[in-house]
């Protein structure tokens, strides 16, 4: 029999699908064609929203100081960022087939087509791909991260946690030595999920 969590998760698994479904519709909506990783828009809809784009001066005057003043702060994050995407690719690229633990698909956490966007000026682009960039490496991070620990140590937390990856499920329960000793073999190998 399921546990509660099990199916709970199945739900939330449902509802992310059904999520993907009503995003993929704005296809439609918006008058775009997504054709491998490139995004292309019908041209009258280009054209009308080529309309839209601020210019750059009136969009930096149009700024407030205080998020002129903090860009720097925000960009200076960058190397780091590439640092911590260089090497978590590293890691899983050397240390996961020594685990046996199926490698992270970078370009399935790591999605950048704003910049396709026709009614975006040069600055919204660079800063909407930025974001992009970012969040999606903290998303493949975790799931490299949720990977190494379902292998090393599968073990749910005794403390509500905010998030939680994708790996969590297989988890076994805080304080359950009997079960970790004679599943955790089988645990560090249950991947079946993904293929």
């Amino acid at each position: 029999m399921e546990s509660r969590l099990h199916i709970l998760i199945a739900q939330i698994k449902d509802l992310e699908q059904e999520l993907v479904q009503e995003i993929q519709k704005k296809e439609e909506e918006y008058h775009y064609k997504i054709l491998g990783k490139k995004v292309t828009f019908e041209e009258w809809i280009k054209h009308e929203q080529k309309a839209l784009v601020m210019k750059i001066i009136p969009y930096i005057r149009e700024a407030a100081f205080l998020n002129i003043l903090t860009a720097p702060i925000i960009w200076a994050v960058l190397p780091a960022a590439l640092f911590l995407d260089l090497m978590i690719t590293l890691y899983q690229t050397i240390c996961f087939p020594v685990y046996g633990i199926p490698e992270v698909q970078r370009s399935d956490y790591i999605v950048l087509d704003r910049h396709s966007l026709p009614y975006l000026n040069i600055i919204e682009k660079v800063n909407c791909e930025y974001c992009a960039y970012f969040n999606g490496l903290v998303a493949y991070a975790q799931e490299i991260a949720g990977r190494t620990e379902q292998y090393w140590c599968p073990i749910k937390h005794a403390r509500k946690i905010t998030t939680l990856h994708s790996r969590y499920i297989k988890f076994l329960e805080y304080g359950n030595g009997p079960a970790y000793r004679e599943n955790i073999e089988m645990i560090r190998r249950d991947y079946s999920d993904l293929q």
